[in-house]
């Protein structure tokens, strides 16, 4: 075993702490977020809003599959199957939701429904737009550590959350203010557009070299 080897063994029980942490974090902020996202959107007619939610339970469900490897970390101690099959599990989450919100965004535009303004899809997407960045950037610097390449996949939606705040925030306050409708399902295919890259980007992932079992 090399020196930076034995650093980074050294600095795995942390890191799968923190880990653990952030991860528990992650799931009750997404837990709440997509109730509203979906309820408000639901409200207000909103695919982009819909969409958004859908986004934060995919982001649940990828929390759920990195807790499942953490765990797995803890009991055996060797992750590298766990780790291969957790990606692969995000990456097909990501597929779902790209398929689902963009049959329904070109749907929208085909019949031409407005959909209401929505107050709280608003606030909810700013909020996210800040927090989201500082917990992918806290995500992303316990990979190596933890030689996860599902903890890399798991920042990378959180990364992917924070731009869809952006686009849907973008299409919600162009419908608000100037009444621009075709806005929500425009910033919808957006979001269906980046949940498809990540999903092939995700699926033809590698192990990290620091994996434990490498």
């Amino acid at each position: 075993m090399t020196a930076h080897q034995h650093v980074v063994a050294a600095q795995r029980p942390a890191a799968v702490q923190r880990a653990v942490a952030l991860n528990r974090l992650t799931l009750g902020y997404n837990a709440v977020e997509s109730v509203v996202a979906l309820a408000a959107g639901v409200v207000a007619g909103s695919i982009s809003l819909v969409g958004f939610g859908l986004d934060s339970v995919v982001e649940v469900s990828a929390s759920l599959v990195l807790m499942w490897r953490l765990a797995a970390e803890r009991r055996d101690g060797c992750t590298q199957d766990a780790d291969t099959r957790a990606t692969k599990a995000i990456a097909v989450s990501f597929a779902a939701l790209a398929a689902y919100v963009g049959i329904e965004a070109l749907r929208q535009l085909s019949t031409g429904a407005a959909p209401d303004s929505s107050a709280v899809g608003i606030a909810l997407t700013f909020v996210s737009l800040a927090v989201m960045p500082f917990l992918a950037r806290a995500k992303r610097r316990l990979a190596p550590a933890l030689g996860s390449q599902a903890q890399v996949a798991e920042a990378n939606q959180t990364s992917l959350c924070a731009v869809m705040s952006a686009v849907v925030l973008v299409g919600l306050g162009a419908n608000a203010v100037l009444g621009w409708w075709w806005a929500d399902p425009i910033a919808a295919l957006g979001i269906a557009a980046l949940a498809a890259v990540e999903s092939v980007r995700t699926w033809r992932a590698e192990s990290l070299e620091d994996t434990c079992c490498a």
